[in-house]
């Protein structure tokens, strides 16, 4: 049975395929409009000269970057303890009573 799904799967992504490269060499045109492409973006330099010249801008982009250090921080932080953590119970399973001289 899964062999017959399988099988009509298989038949139906070819003929997607062969419908697809049909239709771009018929309507070319239509299937560029169609065709998704990435958003443009705004250039790094454009954004440094909107920070330079904007002191609205310049203050949440600052207050932004702080936060997101201040997460990154408080991240770090929080994986350094679990390690700690982690291996303090590492070293409790290894020498049971005597991991305080092994630190």
């Amino acid at each position: 049975m899964s062999g017959v799904f399988v099988w009509l799967r298989v038949r139906l992504v070819l003929l997607l395929g062969a419908a697809e490269i049909h239709l771009r060499l018929r309507v070319p045109r239509l299937m560029w409009a169609l065709t998704r492409r990435p958003a443009d973006r705004e250039s790094p330099f454009a954004e440094l000269v909107r920070i330079e010249a904007d002191p609205a801008y310049r203050a949440l982009f600052f207050a932004g970057l702080d936060a997101a250090l201040e997460d990154r921080l408080t991240t770090r932080t929080a994986v350094v303890e679990e390690i700690e953590t982690a291996a303090t119970r590492l070293k409790a399973l290894i020498r049971p009573g005597d991991h305080e001289h092994a630190a």
